[in-house]
């Protein structure tokens, strides 16, 4: 939320799924499958807002629906092209914290038996945990909405927000204390400010670009290694 704060259009914290989706799609089953999703998880309907500065959590109404915006490539001879540049587009398009929805997803007709269903969520409100537990449930909503079978999921004990507020709880008086005053004893004496070397200076905007150094560690030196993890 901090992060959102000093660059309100940045996409960092998005996290991307793309599904090729074959075979004939029930379009009304997917789309309900998606708003069940939305309804049953108050965080994927959690919003960010700070009213005179202050943050706090608002949950938009179960029945808001899951935004899916459909693309129809069929007839397009470039669709291949067509499609990486939707999904550029997807991913340069922020998610507003305040307003919401955090969650978003985009339906793209290949032709009649192919789609791409791209979905973007913010970090805020999902993880790569969530991935798991999201695409799982919603295989087995959709799976039963084609059929025409009521929602086979039973129903949440909790929600995040019982989660969070047990674990403030749990991490509050003589346990809050006693931890805080290891990490003040640890860091005695630490230099208040860490300079450190840099091999070029940083740009007026970071850029976030990376790449990839690939390494080989041969079979001895991996055998080494897992004997000194164990």
């Amino acid at each position: 939320w901090f992060l959102a704060q000093l660059d309100e259009g940045s996409t960092n914290y998005h996290i991307p799924l793309a599904l090729r989706l074959r075979g004939v799609l029930d379009r009304g089953a997917w789309q309900r499958s998606l708003d069940r999703l939305f309804a049953r998880h108050e965080a994927l309907r959690s919003v960010f807002v700070a009213p005179e500065g202050k943050p706090w959590v608002e949950v938009l109404p179960p029945d808001a629906g899951l935004p899916v915006a459909e693309h129809d490539l069929r007839d397009r001879p470039d669709a291949e092209a067509a499609l990486l540049d939707l999904c550029h587009e997807e991913a340069r398009t922020p998610l507003d914290v305040a307003r919401g929805p955090l969650i978003r997803g985009r339906l793209i007709r290949m032709s009649d038996e192919e789609h791409v269903f791209l979905l973007t969520q913010h970090h805020i409100v999902s993880d790569g945990w969530s991935m798991g537990v999201l695409v799982r449930e919603l295989s087995q909503l959709y799976r039963a909405f084609e059929a025409g079978q009521d929602d086979p999921l039973p129903p949440l004990a909790i929600q995040y927000p019982d989660y969070a507020a047990w674990q403030r709880r749990w991490l509050s008086g003589e346990r809050l204390q006693s931890q805080a005053q290891y990490w003040r004893n640890a860091l005695s004496g630490a230099p208040a400010r860490l300079v450190l070397p840099t091999d070029r200076p940083l740009p007026a905007q970071q850029s976030y670009a990376g790449a990839a150094v690939p390494i080989v560690i041969d079979a001895d030196l991996t055998r080494g290694l897992k004997r000194l993890s164990r």
